[in-house]
């Protein structure tokens, strides 16, 4: 003689609430990872967009300096320490800083435009391209900036002269 159990239906019906409180649960738990993985990827990309803006005014304090002929400016840019490098006729090696204050001198206006090209931030350290057009030709600057003390500094600067004559490069 075999013995079948029926389910009545109240067994039905607990075992189908039981069902449904764990897929409530699962769908709370997987609410809230969610919410908490938005939060933390908002707060990262705050953190990125504060840094961005930061390396930009950086950058911005080297272009409106060179711009307005205004040493004071360009130098908050700069770490004391920065380089610069280009080629001219041979390779050159120099304070970027001691360069631009024997060099700069106030008076009118400069006649350009500058533009950011592009910024890359990771951690404390940053990378930026940068044009700056003359009438006749471009700077074309390659800048490495670190984050010292809280606050974003080149460090170094290498540049090519781009006449506009000669494009093909």
């Amino acid at each position: 003689m075999s013995c079948h159990i029926i389910p009545t239906l109240e067994s039905k019906v607990k075992k189908q609430s039981s069902n449904n409180e764990q897929l409530t649960t699962t769908n709370m738990k997987t609410f809230a990872w969610a919410i908490c993985l938005l939060l933390i990827s908002t707060l990262h990309l705050n953190a990125q967009n504060s840094d961005y803006d930061l390396v930009e005014q950086t950058l911005n304090y080297y272009l409106d300096g060179g711009t307005n002929n205004s040493f004071e400016t360009l130098e908050k840019a700069f770490h004391p320490n920065a380089s610069m490098k280009y080629i001219g006729e041979n390779y050159t090696e120099v304070n970027a800083v001691d360069f631009f204050r024997d060099r700069m001198k106030p008076g009118p206006k400069q006649n350009r435009k500058t533009r950011i090209i592009a910024v890359s931030i990771t951690g404390n350290a940053a990378n930026a391209q940068l044009e700056i057009e003359y009438p006749d030709f471009y700077f074309i600057d390659y800048m490495n900036l670190l984050k010292v003390d809280g606050e974003w500094k080149i460090v170094n600067k290498i540049f090519y002269r781009k006449n506009k004559d000669d494009m093909s490069q």
